[in-house]
């Protein structure tokens, strides 16, 4: 990546959550290569560490940090050890966010006995699940923010960026918690970008299409590696007829947090889906 596309982010302290997984470990790693200091920050420490380690080992800064975005206790922990080993957050990352199989439903179309059958219907999905899968996107983005954003007052240079999803823009099938758990972070983002704009904090957020993750994997591969239904579907619907790969959200990423190309840019949610916004499907 030549020079991570221009943004140079040396001497930034950067801190992204959910690092340990697949788009947020490129997050942070890609925020290294452009000369940021990272906090790489996750539940599951092992996951986080191993990112940590190929930043290191590639030459940039990062520390790993086990980090739990529902309790803000936790994130006043890792934000004290943040301070202490790598200085005040510039750039927060608020990547944690997921869906759970108990507030998804079995079809996509609600039909006649599906209430006696042992689908998932509406009307089995499990409260707990869908409060998880709002907590877990909503309120794993409002506390962090709470936590780290209080280092970027009064600082230059110093932005959140948020991750949404196409889901946020038109509700996929299935998925009704996490796709309105997506709304409401892109209307956050609006939101804390509105608060913070007197003191010199923006707040954008990007909106991936479809990506392969350890998340959606099973929904989109069958067992023997071949697509699903689901991904037939996905496709058609993409314009460019692919999905995504990782790397390809790091333009909108580093254009995004560099200061000097998106100064006056806050509030936005950019989709890197592929066209699959632009599509009406005829």
């Amino acid at each position: 990546m030549a020079l991570a596309f221009g943004t140079d982010l040396t001497g930034k302290v950067a801190v992204v959550t959910g690092a340990g997984g697949v788009l947020c470990g490129m997050f942070a790693k890609t925020l290294a290569e452009a000369g940021a200091k990272v906090a790489v920050l996750d539940l599951n420490e092992e996951a986080a560490q191993a990112v940590a380690d190929e930043i290191t080992e590639a030459g940039g800064t990062a520390k790993a940090y086990k980090a739990n975005v529902l309790e803000k206790d936790s994130l006043e922990a890792t934000h004290a050890k943040v301070l202490s080993e790598l200085g005040p957050c510039d750039i927060l990352i608020n990547g944690a966010g997921g869906n759970n199989p108990r507030a998804t439903t079995t079809k996509e179309y609600f039909e006649l006995g599906d209430i006696e059958s042992d689908t998932i219907s509406f009307f089995d999905l499990d409260q707990k699940g869908v409060e998880f899968v709002f907590n877990l996107n909503f309120i794993g983005t409002l506390l962090p923010s709470q936590v780290f954003a209080k280092d970027m007052i009064g600082r230059e240079g110093c932005s959140i960026l948020n991750v949404s999803s196409m889901n946020a823009f038109t509700p996929l099938t299935k998925i009704p918690a996490y796709s309105g758990a997506k709304a409401a972070i892109s209307n956050f983002t609006q939101w804390l970008a509105v608060h913070f704009s007197k003191v010199g904090i923006r707040v954008n957020a990007i909106a991936p299409g479809f990506f392969v993750t350890k998340q959606n994997e099973k929904l989109l591969f069958n067992e023997d590696g071949t697509p699903t239904a689901r991904t037939a579907k996905i496709l058609a619907a993409t314009p460019m007829g692919r999905f995504g790969e990782a790397e390809e959200l790091n333009g909108a990423l580093l254009f995004l947090l560099n200061n000097a190309a998106a100064g006056f840019i806050t509030g936005v949610v950019i989709p890197v889906d592929g066209g699959f916004a632009s599509y009406s499907g005829v």
